[in-house]
């Protein structure tokens, strides 16, 4: 018979265990099980601002996110329900959501016909962030170049605009 412990490691995803995100739900659950523990807000390692983005497929959107900007999936956040899949992706401290069409009133750019979301994330060596982009199949829209601000910047749609 197997007991709770070795049902867990089998369900668990393959990889290192990330301590950050056992010691928030532990805080998190340690404050639900104490009814005088203060609630975080935001919690302990997630940024003051969140934005969730829409998208027709959650899955492949994180797929490709992965493979052409290298945003990490927060596995442990990720919800499967009937009406689709939530799911939350980081990149640095940077945190994005992605949910599918019509939650929170919110629908993909190809429903609404043109991109309706801009993110700016600033990345190491963006040279090469650039080329895996292209690489991925991501449409660039503006090519790499240093700005007069002193950001050297591109632009890129990912598959679903």
């Amino acid at each position: 018979m197997m007991d709770e412990l070795e049902l867990v490691r089998e369900l668990r995803p393959e990889g290192d265990v990330d301590r950050r995100i056992l010691e928030r739900e532990r805080r998190r659950l340690m404050a639900r099980i104490d009814d005088d523990a203060p609630v975080e807000n935001p919690p302990a390692g997630s940024p003051q601002i969140i934005p969730q983005l829409p998208y027709q497929d959650v899955l492949s959107a994180i797929d490709f996110l992965e493979r052409a900007f290298g945003f990490v999936e927060r596995r442990d956040a990720r919800i499967e329900h009937p009406g689709g899949v939530h799911a939350e992706m980081e990149i640095g401290s940077g945190v994005i959501m992605l949910g599918g069409p019509g939650g929170h009133g919110a629908f993909p750019p190809k429903a609404e016909g043109n991109p309706s979301t801009l993110l700016m994330v600033y990345v190491d060596d963006i040279d090469n962030h650039f080329e895996r982009a292209r690489s991925a199949g991501a449409t660039i829209v503006a090519e790499l170049e240093d700005k007069f601000f002193g950001d050297r910047v591109y632009e890129a749609l990912d598959r679903e605009g």
